[in-house]
């Protein structure tokens, strides 16, 4: 027996109680589930590089005070972005 409520449908909700509605990223294939039908209460930032939009999401993060999404592709796009991701740990970026 399914609800029809998807992981999507529980990010999407999850990131909305959180005040968080802007999505950064360099999107690849496996993320085309979550981007088809991309909500209309959000809005996607798109970076030509992983540590591009994480570095782009850290500073909108410090301007706004909220906490922000970054969606990474696979596991390269997480090796690119991981001194951007400790940057932002150290700057205690929300």
């Amino acid at each position: 027996m399914t609800s029809g409520f998807t992981v999507r449908d529980a990010l999407y909700d999850f990131c909305r109680r959180a005040g968080m509605t802007t999505v950064f990223g360099n999107p690849g294939s496996t993320e085309l589930r979550m981007l088809r039908g991309f909500p209309d209460d959000f809005t996607y930032v798109l970076a030509l590089q992983e540590t591009v939009a994480v570095a782009a999401a850290s500073g909108h993060a410090l301007g706004t005070g909220r906490a922000a999404l970054v969606n990474l592709h696979s596991a390269g796009g997480v090796g690119h972005s991981l001194g951007a991701v400790f940057n932002a740990y150290r700057d205690r970026v929300p």
